[in-house]
C-alpha cells in the first residue's frame, strides 16, 4: 500500500504536537533522511514556541539536550535517523538514568517489513538503549502514518509519564517511517498550534514509613550529596527548619548546591576525616541524596555504627553503595522533616557541631597558609582560587575526575552562594562541553572547569559555538594527560603506567579553540590569575577558553602533603 509524503508528516507533527501540550519546550535536532519527517514537524512547529536547535554528532547533541534538561529540570527531546545514530544516544540515556534527569530520545527506523532482510541502515535498535530508559515506546510496525491522532496521543502521554516520573529519566520512541519520506511543503497549511493536555498522574514512590531509625534530640551529622532532581527551594527551606530543629553540622558535597548558604555547613570534610577520632564522634547520621565522591567519607560510613537513613527526592532505587542496609524515604526532606516532633537542638548537639566549625576554621586556615596565590599552577591552588574569584552569581560546572574532587576537598567556604553543577550519576567524561553548552544555553552563562582529557573527549561540542545563545566560559587545567589516576593507589613499579593510565597527550587546547573561533588565553602562574580570569569572564563572545597548565605528578605529591598534614596543629587566627 502505497502512502503519501504528507501523511508522515502529519503524524511527526501530531506526535510533537501533543509532546508539547503535555510540557515539551524544546527539541535538538540530528540530520538524516529517515527522520525527514520529524525534522519537518519541529521546524514548522517554531512558531509556536518549540526552541528546536541543530547539530551534527548525535552523541554530543544526546549531552547537549541532557545539559538543557539539567538546567531546569524539564525534559528535551533528542531526534535522530536510524542505525549508528541511535547507538551514540547511549552514553547520554546512561547518565540521564543515573542522574534521574527527563530526556526524550525520538529516532526514525524503517518499517518491520524491512528488517532482517538486509535492507540498508536497518539494525536492531530498538534494544540499544533499553536498558537504561525507563520505557521503550514504539509507533506502529508498518510506519507512524499508520497511527491516529488518539494513539499518537496516547503514545506521548506515555513518554511524558515514564520521563517525568518517579525516578524521572530517559525514554526512547524508536518511531518507523515509510517512504516516501519528504513532503513538499509549498501549498500545506501551517501547522496548528499544540493544544494543551492534562498529563496523567505521575508513578508514586513507596510509602514514607516512620521516623526511625533517627532521634532529633541526639546528636547527629547530616550528609549532603551531589544535585539530584528537587534540591530546590523547599528542599532548602527543609534544610534549615531541620537544623533549627537538631543544630546537626551539613558536610556537604561541593555540587549540592548549598555552598554559600546560611547553613552550618563543613566544606573540608575529606581533609577533616584523616583524623575522625579528633573529630566529635557521631551517634547517627542522615544522608540525603546520593554519595559524595570523597574517599575519605566513605571510609568513615562504612565503619560507622549507628543508625543511619537515606533520603532521597523523589528517587526509590537505592542510594547505599556501601551496603550499610540503612532505611531509605523517597519522599523527600521536606515530608520528612512534617514527621518530627517540636522542639530545639541538645546542648550536647549545640557543642558538638560548634566542634565542627571550629574544626572547619582551622583547616581553612591552614589551606590558606599551604596554598598561596603565587608561582606555578597547582590544581588544588587553582580550586581554591577560582571558587573565590569567580563571581558568585556565575554558575559553575565541575567536570568529573580531578575538578570536582578538587573542589570538594580545597575550595573552601564560599562567601556568597553559588550554583555548582557536576554530573555525576554515572561519573562519565563523555559529553563535557556539550553538556555545559547545554547549560549555558538555558541559563545565558556558566564557567566551565575541566581537565584536558575531559575537553579532548568531547571535541564535537566546539561546535555548540554558532548556536549558542549564552556565554560559556571554559578554564581547562592543562596537565597533559588523566591526573585523576595519579591519585589513585595503582602499583606504578610494576607497570608502563604513563601508556595504561594517565593516557599523555600533547593535543593543543588552544590551537583547538582557535580552529573552531573561540579566543583562548593561557595562565602560566597564579599571580596572573585573577587578570587572566577577568578577560574571560568579559562578557560579549559565545565561548572563550583559558587554559591553565599544571603538573601532573607535582599535584599528586601536593595534595597528598594536604592530605596527610594535621589540620588540628594550626594555631587560630587572632
Amino acid at each position: 500500500m502505497s502512502i503519501e509524503a504528507a501523511e508522515n508528516l502529519r503524524a511527526a507533527e501530531a506526535l510533537l504536537s501533543a509532546l508539547m501540550g503535555l510540557g515539551l519546550q524544546r527539541v535538538v535536532l540530528c540530520p538524516g533522511s529517515r527522520s525527514g519527517p520529524l525534522a519537518l514537524a519541529a521546524s514548522r512547529l517554531e512558531s509556536h514556541g518549540l526552541a528546536l536547535t541543530t547539530g551534527i554528532d548525535e552523541r554530543s547533541a544526546g549531552f547537549f539536550a541532557l545539559g538543557q534538561t539539567r538546567a531546569d529540570g524539564q525534559p528535551t527531546a533528542v531526534i535522530t535517523t536510524s542505525g549508528t545514530a541511535v547507538a551514540n544516544l547511549l552514553p547520554a540515556a546512561v547518565e540521564a538514568d543515573f542522574s534521574a534527569l527527563p530526556l526524550l530520545l525520538l529516532t526514525a527506523d524503517r518499517p518491520e517489513r524491512l528488517k532482517a532482510c538486509g535492507a540498508n541502515q536497518t539494525v536492531n535498535q530498538e534494544a540499544y538503549l533499553q536498558p537504561a530508559c525507563r520505557a521503550l515506546l514504539q509507533g506502529p510496525a508498518a510506519g507512524l502514518h499508520d497511527a491516529s491522532d488518539e494513539r499518537l496521543l496516547r503514545l506521548a502521554q506515555s513518554a511524558m509519564r515514564h520521563a517525568l516520573g518517579a525516578p524521572a529519566g530517559p525514554v526512547h520512541l524508536n518511531l518507523a517511517f515509510d517512504e516516501p519520506l519528504h513532503a513538499d511543503l509549498s501549498g500545506l497549511p501551517a501547522a496548528a498550534p499544540p493544544a494543551a493536555q492534562e498529563l496523567p498522574p505521575l508513578f508514586e514512590p513507596p510509602g514514607l514509613g516512620s521516623l526511625e531509625p533517627l532521634d532529633p534530640d541526639q546528636p547527629g551529622v547530616i550528609v549532603v550529596g551531589p544535585w539530584r532532581r528537587g534540591h530546590g527551594g523547599r528542599f532548602v527551606a527543609a534544610l534549615q527548619q531541620l537544623n533549627r530543629r537538631t543544630g546537626w553540622p551539613i558536610l556537604a558535597d561541593a555540587s549540592s548546591g548549598l555552598r554559600g548558604l546560611p547553613l552550618p555547613l563543613v566544606s573540608g570534610y575529606d581533609l577533616l576525616l584523616a583524623e575522625p577520632q579528633r573529630l566529635p564522634p557521631a551517634h547517627q547520621v542522615l544522608r540525603l541524596g546520593s554519595m559524595p565522591a570523597s574517599r575519605r567519607l566513605q571510609q568513615w560510613l562504612q565503619t560507622f555504627e549507628g543508625p543511619q537513613l537515606v533520603i532521597t527526592e523523589a528517587e526509590p532505587r537505592r542510594q547505599d553503595p556501601l551496603a550499610s542496609g540503612c532505611a531509605q524515604h523517597p519522599h523527600g526532606l521536606a515530608a520528612w522533616v512534617e514527621l518530627l516532633p517540636s522542639g530545639e537542638p541538645s546542648a550536647t548537639s549545640r557543642a558538638d557541631a560548634a566542634r565542627w566549625q571550629q574544626a572547619e576554621t582551622l583547616l581553612q586556615q591552614q589551606l590558606d597558609h599551604d596554598l598561596p596565590q603565587q608561582g606555578p599552577c597547582s590544581e588544588p591552588a587553582l580550586a581554591r582560587a577560582l571558587q573565590g574569584l569567580i563571581p558568585s552569581e556565575l554558575p559553575v560546572m565541575l567536570a568529573s575526575s580531578s575538578p570536582v574532587r578538587d573542589w570538594e576537598s580545597f575550595a573552601g567556604r564560599q562567601s556568597g552562594h553559588r550554583t555548582i553543577v557536576s554530573f555525576r550519576g554515572a561519573s562519565g567524561i563523555d559529553g563535557t562541553l556539550s553538556l555545559a553548552a547545554g547549560i549555558a544555553q538555558q541559563w545565558q552563562r556558566l564557567v566551565l572547569v575541566t581537565g584536558d582529557l575531559a575537553l579532548l573527549h568531547d571535541a564535537n561540542g566546539w561546535l555548540w559555538r554558532r548556536q549558542l545563545s549564552g556565554e560559556l566560559r571554559l578554564v581547562v587545567i592543562d596537565n597533559g594527560g588523566g591526573g585523576v589516576f595519579e591519585q589513585l593507589p595503582i602499583p606504578r613499579q610494576s607497570m608502563d603506567f604513563d601508556r595504561l593510565f594517565a593516557m599523555p597527550q600533547s593535543c593543543d587546547a588552544m590551537a583547538l579553540a582557535a580552529a573552531h573561533g573561540v579566543a583562548a588565553r593561557d595562565c602560566s602562574a597564579m599571580e596572573t590569575l585573577a587578570a587572566d580570569l577577568g578577560w574571560l569572564l568579559e562578557p560579549g563572545d559565545a565561548m572563550r577558553l583559558l587554559r591553565c597548565s599544571t603538573d601532573r605528578s607535582r599535584d599528586a605529591q601536593l595534595r597528598q602533603q594536604l592530605r596527610d598534614k594535621p589540620w588540628w596543629e594550626q594555631t587560630p587566627a587572632p
